[in-house]
């Protein structure tokens, strides 16, 4: 596995997200891509939970969340941002994080960016869910960002950085050793196989907008027609009436 970026469709990518600004790597257009691929791709992890693994190639990340109109997890976020990132010559890192959210013993399987922009860094995510950026953040101790009522700051302890939304602490990971294609390619195969992964047990689902974080845990679909409903309406995930079923039985 390698990232590949030259197979990315930057154009279509871009429309995928609703992004008509400039393609200049400036804060601004970072700002403002980040925003809309976080309020245009949702989090969802539908496909692991249906056994069908996930697969980090570029042609099939682009197929899958720009041509099928699909949304994925951290991995598949983070990759496609930071391959339209470098496509616009911005200059970035990979990194695997530990999610913690109550924890401080997971493996290191999130996967988020540091961009660089005009000498100064910033943490990218696109890809955590629940309560995660919806603009970078400066990566420097103390840096805060704030949208709305949401409130997140960069902490450190030691050489390991620390997410926070509001009093939750989101990830934490190091500036260490570059992460490599092969270092996320492991992780990823965990989240989406092994029996203690949460990702396989429960159907997660989220869409994020400037204001509102709309997710499936704020339904309670009767049956499989209600949540094929729920997850093509109000989530913006397209699927099958059969998946839907599958789904379903899977809930809660």
């Amino acid at each position: 596995m390698s990232w590949n970026i030259d197979e990315l469709d930057l154009d279509a990518y871009l429309a995928r997200v609703g992004y008509d600004g400039p393609r200049t790597p400036t804060l601004e257009t970072l700002r403002a891509l980040h925003r809309a691929h976080v309020t245009a791709i949702p989090f969802e992890n539908l496909d692991v939970v249906l056994g069908r693994g996930i697969d980090l190639g570029m042609n099939a990340l682009q197929d899958k969340m720009v041509t099928r109109g699909r949304g994925g997890y951290c991995h598949e976020h983070n990759l496609l941002f930071a391959a339209a990132l470098e496509r616009l010559g911005f200059r970035l890192r990979r990194h695997l994080a530990r999610v913690r959210l109550g924890r401080d013993y997971l493996p290191r399987t999130h996967a988020t960016l540091t961009v660089e922009v005009d000498g100064v860094r910033w943490v990218a995510d696109v890809g955590f869910g629940g309560q995660g950026l919806v603009e970078p953040i400066v990566f420097a101790e103390g840096a805060t960002a704030r949208l709305g009522a949401w409130r997140w700051r960069l902490g450190r302890e030691g050489a390991v950085w620390v997410l926070h939304e509001g009093d939750t602490e989101l990830y934490a990971f190091t500036d260490g050793e570059p992460d490599l294609p092969s270092d996320f390619e492991v992780a990823n195969f965990y989240v989406a196989n092994s029996p203690r992964s949460p990702f396989i047990r429960h159907v997660l689902a989220q869409r994020t907008t400037l204001d509102a974080r709309i997710r499936i845990e704020d339904f309670a679909p009767a049956g499989p027609a209600e949540l094929a409903d729920i997850l093509r309406n109000k989530l913006g995930i397209p699927v099958t009436d059969a998946d839907a079923a599958i789904l379903h039985e899977k809930l809660g």
